[in-house]
């Protein structure tokens, strides 16, 4: 083994010198777009397009959405091809970080419309029961109504003064001048044959 200082004269020989990097096709395709060369932008779908869908799927993990995307970002790469600078970087990695804004634009939009959805179904949720107990309400006031008039005259006042006016059974009593005994018992009699009335109707 031949151990060659430092000292001793370089090998002879070309040291090679590196050349210009050859243009990207996909690059100067897309330049040539930027000046309406229809031929070339389909180059450029061709080679970019796979890219640009498999950003958008890794992102949106649903493939119709991921399918969008790559049609919106395609049509932008058409319309801003005439701002592409290839010294910046590769038409490739500039359509897939298009894409790649593209996508989360849309999760977020897929975000805020199915929030938008969830709310707008509570509120009708909402609506729909107030309206319902309303409704049932107003069913068992006009069934307790009805069944107030099957009642004789003396409970039905009873019963009247003590729930719809909330007066105590001394109060009741001494607005129809009777005795409390006797006000308790119409009320309770009358509730008895109220049941039986609304379940008869019910």
């Amino acid at each position: 083994m031949v151990v060659r200082s430092f000292d001793d004269p370089a090998p002879a020989g070309p040291v090679p010198v590196p050349g210009p990097v050859p243009p990207d096709p996909v690059s100067a395709d897309l330049q040539r777009s930027g000046l309406g060369d229809q031929a070339a932008f389909a180059r450029v779908v061709d080679a970019v397009g796979p890219i640009v869908y498999g950003v958008a799927l890794r992102t949106l993990r649903a493939e119709a959405l991921a399918e969008e995307v790559t049609q919106d970002v395609l049509l932008e790469a058409w319309r801003l091809a005439p701002r592409f600078d290839p010294a910046r970087g590769t038409a490739r990695a500039w359509l897939a970080t298009i894409a790649h804004r593209k996508a989360v634009d849309r999760v977020r939009s897929e975000q805020a419309r199915r929030k938008r959805e969830d709310r707008d179904a509570n509120i009708a949720t909402r609506a729909f029961d107030g309206v319902s107990e309303a409704a049932v309400a107003r069913l068992d006031q006009s069934r307790v109504a009805a069944a107030l008039l099957t009642l004789p005259d003396p409970q039905r006042q009873a019963i009247g003064l003590a729930y719809y006016e909330g007066r105590t059974y001394r109060e009741v009593a001494v607005a129809l001048g009777i005795a409390e005994g006797t006000a308790k018992t119409r009320i309770r009699d009358g509730l008895r044959k109220l049941r039986v009335a609304l379940g008869a109707t019910a």
